[in-house]
């Protein structure tokens, strides 16, 4: 039998600050004199060919995030295509798998480096996009991020290069932390992965749990390559708390088997996750996917389920997708790279990565690449909101504000979407 429990949800807003550092330097120079106006300056040098590199997850533990990312690149560098490409040429688009480690994201950086690419999308794991950074940014290309949510990259050192369409785990983790209290939770266990994804979002969960009033009655740091995680879930089991949170990837499966064993489940305790793990794809490892019923966790997007033509869009390019986290990201990484390379009027990494905050920020709204295209062309500073939100990017590159969607796997194991959160930085 599957416990009850006080839930509120209705317009929530967690309130954040955090201080971005900005990318770059202040160039100064002397003003030309009155009589001599400054000279344009000449647009970056690039081979005249908008080429976008993939480093997406086709293999790995995060692998069921790999079909909607591909799928919302695809269909955005479709929809730039038809609608006349970049500089007059179509956007190329050279996919490649990120994996879970560094060495099959460097080999594939290493590759597209190799074929002249402007710019990245990926990696998904923030772990594999801090193996991949410094090679990327210091090669003068962009790397943008649907997924990473790591507070690592909000200061990095990226030669103002690096940017991201998901909001920092400082957001995800208030938020949580908020849904955690507010179904009655008083103690908590975490059982989280480590990397740099896993122990920051414990962090940042931890700190508004705390404040809040909450209790944590221990935590344990594993290894996903762990073949068990007996001893963790030991720990977890000992502590007695009202609620056990699991940060983790698919070996999450492997963790709530053991769980369900020793009594504690989702059926016996308040069990909750977060993106790395709250997808269909976990349901699809139980033969019995009702074991999962009353697990609830956050993921940081918006519910595509109610962007009907959005949706719809995507499925024509991929039928058989069931997960569409980052999805609508994914899609508004590459518009802001091909709107900033219209801005910039190259293709050129640096150019582009110039350009991609203002993108976002301070001009005339649009929001479609047409409209938005129009305007650059007329000479009119734009404001890209993208089927993801408004973006508004800060100065380090990533979204003011975002929506954290609230998501429980039902009483037949289907995962749905039963709430949000606005989160501002």
């Amino acid at each position: 039998m599957i416990k009850t429990r006080a839930r509120r949800f209705g317009a929530l807003v967690v309130g954040l600050s955090l201080v971005a550092a900005a990318c770059g330097g202040d160039d100064t120079a002397d003003e030309p004199a009155a009589e001599e106006p400054a000279a344009e300056e000449p647009a970056a040098a690039g081979d005249g060919v908008l080429k976008i590199g993939g480093i997406l997850p086709e293999t790995g533990n995060l692998a069921f995030l790999g079909p909607p990312e591909f799928a919302g690149v695809e269909l955005a560098v479709a929809e730039v295509n038809a609608a006349g490409g970049v500089l007059g040429k179509s956007i190329e688009w050279l996919p490649g798998d990120s994996g879970d480690n560094g060495d099959v994201a460097n080999a594939t950086v290493d590759r597209l480096l190799a074929e002249n690419v402007d710019a990245f999308i990926g990696a998904a794991s923030s772990g594999v996009s801090l193996t991949v950074i410094d090679k990327i940014t210091q090669a003068g290309k962009v790397q943008f991020s649907p997924a990473n949510t790591s507070p690592a990259f909000t200061d990095y050192a990226d030669n103002g290069l690096y940017f991201r369409a998901a909001p920092t785990d400082v957001v995800q983790g208030a938020a949580l932390a908020d849904i955690m209290v507010s179904d009655g939770a008083a103690t908590a266990f975490f059982i989280v992965m480590n990397d740099a994804y896993g122990t920051g979002l414990l962090e940042y969960t931890k700190l508004p749990y705390e404040a809040a009033g909450g209790v944590v009655a221990g935590e344990v740091i594993y290894d996903p390559a762990a073949e068990n995680f007996d001893a963790e879930v030991g720990q977890a089991v000992a502590a007695n708390s009202d609620a056990i949170v699991v940060i983790g990837f698919d070996e999450t499966a492997k963790i709530l088997t053991a769980l369900i064993e020793a009594g504690a489940g989702p059926a016996d305790k308040m069990i909750y996750g977060t993106d790395g793990n709250m997808g269909n794809a976990l349901g699809d490892q139980f033969t019995d996917r009702t074991v999962l019923a009353g697990m609830r966790g956050t993921t940081p997007g918006v519910d595509v389920s109610t962007l009907t033509e959005f949706k719809d869009r995507l499925l024509g390019v991929n039928a058989e997708l069931t997960d569409f986290s980052y999805s609508a990201e994914s899609y508004d990484a590459v518009m802001v790279i091909a709107l900033a390379a219209l801005a910039a009027g190259s293709d050129d990494g640096v150019a582009i990565g110039a350009q991609i905050n203002d993108i976002t920020r301070g001009g005339t709204k649009c929001t479609t690449f047409t409209e938005c295209a129009e305007l650059i062309a007329a000479g009119t500073d734009v404001d890209y909101d993208g089927v993801s939100g408004p973006l508004e990017f800060v100065d380090a590159g990533e979204p003011s504000e975002a929506s954290i969607l609230i998501l429980e796997f039902d009483a037949d194991g289907a995962l749905q979407v039963v709430g949000s959160v606005l989160g501002k930085v």
